[in-house]
């Protein structure tokens, strides 16, 4: 049991009679709505970044990506709560968590499959519990353990696969994006507390778009225009459905999903982009779908049903996650 406690959420029950069935308060069904609609979205990021890399070089996508989706939160966010959300920390974890991550997985989905790097995405809620375990002695119950377990060793078995032009560079590259994800989907409920989340992730976005900056330009110079024809149109409709679907929608998804269920149970969401992510790369890159490929997702998606719903499950579990 944590011994950090984390502001509970308001939320409001019907009084449950007995040998009735618990529901979940409408909050927290709200949230975990928002979280799934966020997972899944999430995973056509991933396909939708390998089209665009045909045009944009990993740190340009990232600037646009970011740049984007920032224009579209600053034009509709309340005012006030963007000038309570504009602080040195936010522009910080958006430039570390989001920024750099993103730009470390761009850089690794280019050595490596669409299949692969959706997959391995699915260490993301093994890193959250462990740090979270860590940082806030926040501890997850055994069977949640059970499942994080699971799905590590079908990212093990999906890893162990070089099909589809996955390399272990790559591969490597990838996880180490998701340490940075997992790190900053535990501080982030501290940034959430009292703020608008949608001005928390505006913020974050342009914090992202800044870090990546510098780095596309030392890395490459301005970015060239798209080609002609259809490859080229392709590449800008893969770039503006990167901002919009794969990261304006799931992050502010995400982050008002936040604020009703534990920590462990919005990072078990995270792995629904696997999912997706997965099945796009096998039928849109013709990414291969062999019997490792089979084994290694089963896994993974059943680690997430066992490492997220004992925390569902738990009576009045409504808080304010550290997830981001």
């Amino acid at each position: 049991m944590s011994t950090t406690r984390l502001p509970v959420a308001a939320v409001h029950t019907a009084p449950v009679r007995q040998g009735t069935v618990r529901q979940a308060p409408v909050s927290q069904r709200r949230a975990i709505a928002a979280l799934a609609a966020a997972g899944v979205a999430w995973g056509t990021s991933v396909p939708l970044s390998k089209a665009a890399l045909g045009w944009l070089s990993p740190g340009w996508l990232v600037v646009a990506r970011f740049a984007l989706a920032a224009a579209v939160l600053l034009v509709t966010v309340d005012r006030s709560a963007l000038r309570a959300a504009f602080r040195w920390q936010v522009l910080a974890w958006g430039a570390v968590g989001f920024g750099g991550s993103v730009l470390v997985q761009n850089t690794g989905l280019a050595r490596t499959s669409v299949t692969h790097t959706a997959l391995l995405i699915g260490a993301g809620p093994v890193l959250v519990a462990v740090i979270a375990a860590a940082w806030h002695r926040n501890i997850a119950r055994p069977v949640a353990w059970a499942g994080f377990a699971v799905s590590l060793g079908g990212i093990v078995v999906v890893a162990g696969g070089h099909g589809g032009g996955a390399t272990g560079f790559g591969d490597a590259l990838v996880l180490l994006s998701v340490l940075m994800v997992a790190t900053v989907t535990v501080a982030q409920g501290r940034l959430l507390e009292g703020q608008n989340p949608a001005a928390i992730t505006a913020v974050q976005f342009v914090g992202a778009a800044l870090a990546a900056l510098p780095v596309a330009v030392a890395a490459g110079g301005l970015p060239h225009a798209p080609a002609p024809g259809g490859a080229g149109a392709l590449a800008v409709v893969a770039v503006v459905g990167l901002a919009v679907v794969g990261t304006l929608v799931p992050f502010t998804l995400f982050a008002y999903g936040q604020h009703a269920v534990s920590a462990e149970v919005a990072g078990a969401f995270l792995n629904l982009e696997p999912l997706v992510g997965s099945l796009a790369g096998v039928v849109f890159f013709a990414d291969p779908a062999g019997p490792r490929l089979l084994i290694g997702g089963v896994a993974i998606l059943a680690g997430i049903v066992m490492s997220s719903v004992p925390g569902l499950r738990r009576p009045g579990r409504a808080r304010l996650a550290a997830v981001g």
